[in-house]
């Protein structure tokens, strides 16, 4: 029961983060949910028994001990369904508070449970899910379980645990990009990014026309606040206030001019957590309020469970700390299979081109030069000119991010079967799309060509409307039938 720690125990916990605390397990909990509604909807036409990259036959080469999956033991559409809606469900009552009103371990299960799910789908989700946040939700998702429920103080393990993740995310990012392309030293990389970056959001084109030194003001501001602010996580408080401040007032500026899935929203939500209580009280008007009163004591057990994963976090982040001072940095890596304590890092070099892939199928005969083609338009990615670029974060556009990769040379044989169940106008890999041009009926051929976008200047927007100008480079895929 709370209050029955020995007093020389009573270190173990703090005062200061109950805010902190709320912050978190909620605003991962959020990301949760967004994470699992995207099984429910996205993950039978990637990755299911007729997917693109079927799970089944990545389990049947996969030991259990690479990537343990609940999949390993046996896998379903309908399983993959369950865990979508039932990883939610649980999800969505740690975001409304219900577990963290019942003793230590009621939200430690939930979000375990959370967790395990989650772990389940990304250690199987191949191409699909190899990104670094998916690792980063993991991670955070594993650390705030054992943040406790109301009727317990914040574990001092915990608070360390936030910092030390924000800090290799934030810190990791940066050397990447300082020791990666010459673009980030000679502080040129912003003249290309927003318009060859993934996923282009609504404010990219105006990014991307901003002044040149507007430009060099953003890669010097990204070097200070990844490679110098973090630093101030390991001072006393209100240091870390200031570092968490700082993430979330830069990440809302990549929020503002592209789409990166919940990235940005998950650094946003542990910059908020490095701010303490008594500094949300100040920032709130009400200083005088804020007393000295001590935190109520742990109960034991929540001490001596919080005390052994916290011995677990200190081993395993021998291998990221290493990681970071390392002279071959690797970039959103995991160094076991659990994913617990991980490597961060995006963009070490920034392309100067952006090609898309576009898929398009005909009715015609013969797939010859009087072939009619017509392009199946995607929900995300620039397709038609005139499009102005979408928001869809934090959302996240699977196939759409997947295809970005293929003209960087990643391996791309799932584009052959893209093609396929297209072919067979399949239901569930048309639900992935924005426009199917043949509302649903198959088409005789289809293919993919690659093509050069680019945003139009200030004077070809006003006198087209147009967001992009693209030409044809070659065609990727030759037409194929079924």
């Amino acid at each position: 029961m709370p209050g029955s720690t020995p007093d020389w125990l009573a270190w173990w916990a703090t005062g200061e983060y109950d805010v902190a605390r709320s912050v978190l397990q909620r605003g991962v909990a959020v990301l949760l949910v967004l994470a699992f509604a995207q099984v429910a909807t996205q993950f039978r036409p990637l990755l299911g028994t007729h997917g693109l990259l079927p799970v089944p036959a990545f389990v049947a080469r996969v030991p259990f001990r690479a990537a343990p999956s609940l999949f390993c033991w046996r896998y379903s559409d309908r399983l993959s369904l369950a865990v979508g809606i039932g990883g939610a469900v649980l999800a969505g009552s740690a975001a409304v508070g219900l577990p963290q009103r019942g003793a230590w371990w009621v939200p430690a299960l939930v979000l375990l449970a959370c967790w395990a799910l989650y772990l389940s789908v990304v250690n199987v989700g191949q191409r699909f899910y190899g990104f670094g946040w998916e690792s980063l939700l993991c991670e955070a998702t594993f650390l705030v379980a054992w943040l406790g429920s109301d009727a317990e103080p914040v574990p001092w393990a915990g608070v360390l645990a936030a910092r030390w993740l924000l800090f290799r995310l934030e810190l990791g990012a940066g050397l990447i990009k300082w020791r990666g392309g010459h673009e980030w030293r000679d502080l040129t990389a912003l003249d290309f990014h927003h318009e060859t970056q993934p996923m282009p959001g609504p404010f990219s084109w105006h990014a991307h026309h901003l002044p040149r030194w507007w430009h060099r003001v953003e890669v010097v501001g990204n070097h200070v606040t990844q490679l110098g602010f973090p630093w101030l996580l390991a001072l006393p408080q209100p240091f870390p206030s200031v570092a968490g401040g700082v993430v979330v007032v830069t990440q809302g500026w990549l929020v503002l001019t592209g789409n990166f899935a919940w990235l940005n929203w998950a650094a946003i939500v542990l910059g908020a957590a490095m701010v303490s209580d008594g500094v949300w009280a100040t920032l709130g008007g009400s200083a005088s309020a804020v007393t000295a009163a001590a935190a109520p004591l742990a109960s034991s057990s929540f001490v001596v469970v919080t005390a052994l994963v916290a011995a677990v976090w200190l081993v395993l982040s021998w291998r990221p700390a290493r990681n970071l001072v390392g002279p071959h940095q690797l970039m959103n890596a995991s160094f076991e299979p659990l994913r617990l304590v991980n490597a961060y890092g995006a963009f070490g070099r920034v392309t100067r081109r952006r090609e898309e892939v576009v898929l398009e199928g005909t009715d015609a005969d013969r797939p010859g030069v009087e072939a009619v083609w017509r392009e199946y338009l995607l929900r995300g990615k620039p397709c038609e000119p005139g499009r102005r670029p979408p928001q869809v974060a934090p959302w996240h556009l699977r196939l759409d991010w997947a295809l970005w990769f293929v003209p960087l040379g990643t391996p791309s044989g799932w584009l052959v079967v893209l093609l396929r169940r297209l072919l067979e106008a399949d239901p569930a890999t048309l639900r992935l799309l924005r426009e199917d041009p043949f509302g649903g009926r198959r088409p005789r051929w289809v293919r993919a060509r690659l093509f050069r976008y680019r945003f139009t200047t200030r004077a070809e927007r006003l006198a087209t409307g147009d967001w992009w100008v693209r030409e044809p480079v070659l065609v990727l895929v030759d037409p194929m039938r079924l």
